[in-house]
């Protein structure tokens, strides 16, 4: 078989076969094409334990590496390792990435800009309002959102960023076509038209309970920073908080009434240390992400006229003089006078004393705790 991919795909299959064991394999053998025919004594000696190594003799008994990846490709759904562009970058700087990542859709490099939103299935009229506001203001600011699918807090993210018309990811606990929870299929789809489904469990791998926990690392992984919405003591989205402290990721936590169980671990959170998140801002601020937010509005809406979109290109929120202006978009000062008068009438942009100019730019608003 030429293509040396069907072997990472059925050598990630073996169960008992992690990324770790998969580094040692091609550490110890220098191809997943060679430690798939390993006689085992070699096997032994790369570390595997007797039992991994019996269901690998039986799995190459009975499998062909380039069947399993015709099947694959009939299916419609791909998959990435760790050598292939599209891997994305910041999932491979974590602790054991998949070996192998099945993706449902496209990963952009744009996606690099993501952050996580998690909570409970059990979302309060409160909770489901903040998850909305919170994911359509990221999303509408060029930030993708990254959660698990599932009932509450999790399909209000997804849904809010499929509305803002931006680009969301979903990491499933089970294989890309086992979609949990049912009713969410044709979310799933959509999701798959606007950014990624991704998994690391094979397809046909049903959405048993213990799946998902070890899924939440890669939610986590993907993304700059988690914000957690709502989460009781025993919440599910704790744990993607835990893993994205391990992580050097960005925790932030809704905070909610004392008195309410699904606001407790968001505020233990919070006491432990977690940014309160008082406003979707907050996380652009935290993040340095302010500019993405006005790259994408002003990629969107650029004006045809040249000298008015280079302006804007070279505008953001802090007041350059007409003549940096001038400097930054190598027009002279007296050609982009006119052109700044024209995008001040229209509401682009704003003079700010001096002859200082910034780019204008809606503020998201801000949501009271209660």
């Amino acid at each position: 078989m030429k293509d040396a991919r069907g072997y990472w795909l059925c050598l990630s299959q073996v169960q008992g076969i992690g990324p770790g064991r998969m580094k040692r394999l091609l550490d110890e053998f220098g191809s997943a094409r060679a430690a798939w025919s390993a006689p085992v004594g070699r096997l032994h000696h790369a570390g595997l334990p007797e039992d991994v190594i019996h269901r690998l003799l039986d799995w190459r008994r009975n499998t062909d590496p380039g069947k399993e990846l015709e099947k694959l490709a009939r299916s419609g759904y791909r998959f990435l390792i760790w050598d292939d562009p599209e891997y994305p970058a910041r999932l491979k700087e974590i602790d054991y990435p998949p070996a192998v990542l099945y993706v449902w859709g496209t990963l952009a490099a744009e996606d690099e800009v993501a952050v996580a939103i998690v909570g409970t299935r059990r979302a309060s009229p409160y909770g489901r309002e903040v998850a909305r506001e919170i994911a359509s203001v990221l999303a509408a600011s060029g930030v993708t959102i990254v959660s698990g699918l599932a009932r509450g807090v999790d399909g209000i993210a997804h849904r809010a960023a499929l509305d803002a018309g931006g680009r969301t990811v979903a990491v499933l606990g089970s294989g890309l076509d086992q979609v949990y929870p049912p009713e969410h299929r044709k979310m799933a789809e959509l999701i798959a038209g606007a950014g990624a489904v991704v998994s690391d469990y094979p397809i046909g791998t049903r959405p048993e309970g213990g799946n998902f926990p070890p899924r939440n690392r890669i939610i986590t992984g993907l993304s700059m920073a988690v914000v957690v919405v709502e989460a009781g003591e025993s919440s599910g989205a704790l744990i993607s908080a835990d893993f994205a402290a391990e992580q050097g990721r960005d925790v932030f936590a809704v905070p909610g009434r004392i008195n309410e169980s699904r606001s407790r671990g968001t505020n233990k959170l919070i006491a432990a240390g977690a940014f309160p998140l008082l406003s979707p801002q907050d996380v652009l601020e935290a993040l340095n992400l302010e500019m993405v937010a006005m790259q994408e509005v002003a990629s969107r809406n650029l004006p045809a006229d040249p000298v008015e979109r280079a302006l804007i290109q070279a505008l953001g929120d802090h007041p350059l003089h007409i003549d940096e202006l001038s400097r930054v978009s190598g027009l002279p000062a007296a050609s982009i006078s006119a052109s700044l008068a024209m995008l001040e009438l229209k509401g682009r942009v704003r003079q700010v004393g001096g002859m200082h100019f910034v780019l204008v730019k809606e503020s998201p608003s801000s949501y009271e705790v209660g």
